[in-house]
């Protein structure tokens, strides 16, 4: 897939404020400072789309980008990020739910993980409650640029064999680097594969 045009749409408070057309959406989310926005940058081609932040859990609402005026990527608030205040945690808690559970729009959901790191807490958790939500989703590994290719590949492996203990099957997952650009074909066909199944 090519992505010609990519454009900021609306950021929403609430699911309810979300764009009102049918357009397919595609949520992308993750821990705090797992390099969100310069995926979502790298994947449309376009380095001021998202806003990249040095501090961490910057994006407070549920941010639509309209691409190629076909379909939705959608820039979602990170998950457990310690210094915002519980009340705040908690409201952005309610906003990430009602959007992955109401929207009926919702194509697909991708997970993002930082390579780097074994499997956290709080990544598995909300992995399983996608997964007991039976909500559609595909988990991209970021930042596969600090490690060799060997150990990257080992790594995401390990992973995915974690999941194995209550997974009978495994969700599609992706090695990404914003900086070298790898795993972007391979997402952005992804995406393809699912429209084109949605549109059958």
């Amino acid at each position: 897939m090519e992505i010609k045009k990519a454009e900021f749409t609306l950021s929403s408070p609430t699911v309810s404020l979300c764009p009102k057309d049918t357009k397919w959406e595609y949520a992308f989310i993750g821990r705090s400072n797992v390099g969100k926005s310069s995926l979502i940058n790298m994947l449309c081609n376009h380095k001021g789309l998202a806003k990249t932040s040095s501090t961490p859990g910057k994006t407070l609402l549920i941010n639509h980008f309209v691409i190629n005026n076909e379909w939705y990527l959608v820039d979602l608030p990170g998950y457990g990020f310690a210094k915002r205040s519980k009340t705040v945690q908690q409201k952005l808690e309610q906003m990430i739910t009602s959007y992955i559970l109401q929207r009926q729009q919702l194509a697909n959901v991708f997970v993002l993980i930082d390579i780097r790191l074994d499997p956290q807490k709080i990544d598995r958790e909300f992995i399983d409650w996608l997964g007991e939500s039976n909500i559609p989703f595909a988990i991209v590994f970021t930042k596969a640029d600090k490690l060799s290719v060997g150990k990257a590949q080992a790594q995401a492996k390990s992973w995915m064999a974690a999941l194995e203990d209550r997974w009978e099957e495994l969700p599609p997952y992706f090695i990404t680097s914003s900086q070298t650009k790898a795993g972007r074909e391979e997402v952005l066909n992804y995406i393809d594969e699912i429209k084109r199944s949605l549109a059958q």
